[in-house]
């Protein structure tokens, strides 16, 4: 079967790779492109550690074809810090102790930053709902609510 080219920004560069037409982003990611901040977990859509953001949506890249990215803007944990600067998310999370293994953390920090991006300010049921399709089996939840939560805050002191 004849590879497919596909173009897309992975953030904020241009990428290009060749893909098969049934190959999902992650595969892409990893394999074509050695960006390994999405994980594989289950491969079936239920973990969410392969979590990025798509036109500043957050999809799961287990399950979104490569080819469908075509002309768009893929967004990964990788691309969160501004050069050594690490963004609030990122210093939220360790400040509060919110990855143990850190197998989650990648598709976490994509959850939260979707949330933030489209809700700055939001409360303790918004961050639930909007990590609820991102397991983590060590850390526990509370840790990851309580940074994103403080990141949300110092978020909001930069732009005041």
């Amino acid at each position: 079967m004849a590879k497919i080219p596909v173009q897309f920004r992975l953030n904020g560069s241009d990428r290009a790779a060749f893909t098969d037409a049934a190959e999902n982003l992650l595969t892409t990611l990893r394999r074509g492109l050695n960006e390994f901040a999405p994980k594989y977990g289950c491969g079936q859509g239920t973990c969410g550690v392969c979590t990025v953001l798509i036109d500043g949506e957050p999809q799961l890249a287990c399950l979104t074809l490569a080819v469908a990215c075509e002309g768009r803007h893929v967004e990964t944990a990788s691309g969160l810090a501004d050069g050594p600067n690490l963004h609030a998310l990122q210093v939220a999370f360790m400040d509060n102790f919110a990855a143990q293994c850190g197998f989650c953390t990648p598709g976490m920090l994509m959850a939260a930053r979707a949330l933030l991006d489209r809700n700055p300010s939001p409360s303790r049921e918004d961050v639930i709902e909007a990590i609820a399709g991102n397991i983590c089996r060590c850390t526990g939840y509370e840790p990851i609510i309580r940074a994103i939560l403080a990141a949300a805050g110092a978020h909001g002191q930069k732009r005041a």
